[in-house]
């Protein structure tokens, strides 16, 4: 019986991995706000415009990461149904 070296690695758990996916998420789009909403303290902002455009830069990158993840599950997932 034999093995290729590519059973003996250990896979990370995919629905770990999709559990947390949302955790992150929330968390750049949390820390995003957090910085715009900082800004517009120091800056004298009324119109809270560096709150709005650092969260949406926050959820372009939470979304961006979403699709990598997903990519790199689905590579992983492929290979190992070959």
């Amino acid at each position: 019986m034999t093995y290729n070296k590519e059973s003996k690695k250990k896979k990370p758990n995919k629905w770990l991995a999709l559990l947390s996916m949302p955790i992150q998420m929330g968390l750049v789009i949390f820390l995003f706000a957090k910085l715009g909403s900082w800004l517009d303290v120091k800056f004298q902002n009324s119109h809270s415009i560096y709150v709005k455009i650092s969260t949406l830069v926050g959820v372009a990158i939470a979304f961006y990461n979403l699709n990598r993840q997903l990519k790199e599950i689905n590579e992983s997932d492929n290979t190992t149904n070959d």
